[in-house]
């Protein structure tokens, strides 16, 4: 009997015309302001027109899909756009299970993906050593060409304070920060852990903000890892390529940010099994 797997992601429109739908989706059915719209627009024409992590998405599904074998159904759902999780979850075999390609849990991120599955779901895979391996690898290998003096920050997406009360995902990041840290063998006071991509609402957010960490630190360098990411998008390409790197600039800091994720074997494989596991 074949066997089902959902691959849950944030998702990104397919063409800057479905900018404002993609938009509304987030906002929760609330449309968002020509303002708004051209702001979104102007950030993904700054990183070549459109973000490659529908692309990526796709390439990693097939990744895991391949490692899974031909007993698996492999399909994909997005939260934001389609194919959207319910259209995956409608279609899908009793026995499917899911994974969202985010390493850490929240249950304001990675509980709404699971909620609207209606499966299990590999919920957290911040401790995949495979995975951590590849961080700290990525760390090291940054540093090569970086000055002495470089202070790393591992980066995750910021969330509202009041949705944190009592949840894992600032101890997770912790977790894995520390040991990738670990791992590269980062000596302490050489890394820390900042936020990034908050939400423009009124309602505070967790920081500190990567700005204001490039802001404060006593370095040469900073070298940023995103570990609460698995593929280039505009998170990454816009909010640290462009945004976090002019901070720096400013301040006579060298930027670089380590490689992600995206399609690797090894980690995706790692990761198919964790999926396997939870199939029986």
């Amino acid at each position: 009997m074949t066997r089902g797997v959902v691959v849950m992601a944030y998702g990104t429109p397919a063409t800057l015309d479905d900018i404002e739908a993609y938009y509304t989706h987030i906002r929760r059915g609330r449309p968002p302001t020509p303002e708004q719209v051209d702001e979104l627009r102007s950030r993904y024409e700054a990183i070549g027109g459109l973000s490659p992590l529908r692309r990526i998405t796709d390439a990693q599904r097939a990744r895991l899909a391949d490692a899974l074998g031909e007993a698996f159904e492999v399909t994909l759902g997005y939260k934001h756009t389609t194919p959207f999780i319910e259209d995956a979850a409608a279609v899908a075999p009793p026995n499917t299970v899911g994974v969202v390609l985010a390493p850490h849990y929240s249950k304001a991120s990675v509980g709404e993906y699971v909620e609207r599955l209606g499966h299990p779901t590999v919920e957290s895979w911040h401790h995949l050593p495979e995975w951590l391996d590849f961080q700290a690898d990525a760390v090291r290998q940054a540093l090569v060409d970086l000055p002495a003096r470089t202070h790393v920050v591992f980066t995750a997406h910021s969330l509202p304070e009041r949705v944190l009360d009592g949840d894992p995902y600032e101890a997770e990041l912790t977790t894995s920060a520390s040991e990738i840290a670990r791992r590269a063998q980062l000596p302490p006071g050489r890394w820390s852990l900042g936020w990034q991509s908050a939400g423009r609402t009124p309602e505070p957010w967790r920081g500190p903000d990567i700005g204001d960490v490039i802001a404060e630190v006593d370095a040469d360098a900073v070298l940023v890892c995103p570990q609460g990411f698995t593929a280039d998008h505009l998170e990454v390409l816009y909010d640290l390529d462009i945004v976090a790197r002019a901070h720096a600039e400013k301040r006579g800091l060298v930027f670089a940010r380590t490689r992600m994720v995206n399609d690797d074997e090894t980690v995706l494989t790692a990761l198919a099994e964790r999926v396997r596991q939870l199939s029986g």
